[in-house]
């Protein structure tokens, strides 16, 4: 497995302190985030999952805790928007570069805005998807806002 991806060299070229942590990636998982979390030995609040979706038609990346779901109604309202839904796997794949359970909100093909759910700037450190399966980046969650110029709001259910 390489430990560089297209979402470490963003994070690199960002200037963001991170470290890699790999775990064994289990395809079957029902909830892949929940899973990373109990292989990495962690709270499922500290491991996010990057989620993509759409508000008022336009892509989003929404970032929440691995044990918790988004709120449509409150992620369309962070972005000022009336609606949002989730992203078909498929769309998803092809806007952001990464297969579905190895993609990272850092070094997306396209970029687009992102939201990360305001309770997780409360941890010193977090993990995030690294960009492929089975890698994690553990950084500071004020880290993420500021390298994807994201916002923080109370985006789940």
């Amino acid at each position: 497995m390489s430990k560089t991806t297209r979402a470490t060299q963003a994070l690199a070229k960002a200037g963001v302190s991170f470290t890699v942590h790999t775990y064994d990636y289990d395809p079957t998982a029902d909830r892949v985030g929940i899973q990373a979390a109990e292989a990495l030995g962690e709270d499922p609040a500290r491991v996010l999952k990057t989620l993509m979706a759409e508000v008022d038609g336009k892509p989003v990346c929404v970032i929440v805790p691995s044990d918790r779901e988004v709120s449509m109604k409150k992620l369309a309202s962070a972005f000022k928007g009336k609606s949002a839904n989730m992203m078909k796997p498929a769309d998803a794949e092809r806007l952001t570069g990464f297969v579905v359970g190895g993609i990272s909100p850092f070094g997306q093909k396209k970029q687009v805005p992102a939201a990360i759910e305001e309770e997780a700037l409360a941890h010193e450190a977090v993990y995030m998807n690294g960009g492929q399966r089975g890698l994690q980046v553990r950084l500071a969650p004020r880290d993420v806002v500021m390298a994807l110029k994201a916002i923080a709001a109370p985006v789940v259910a």
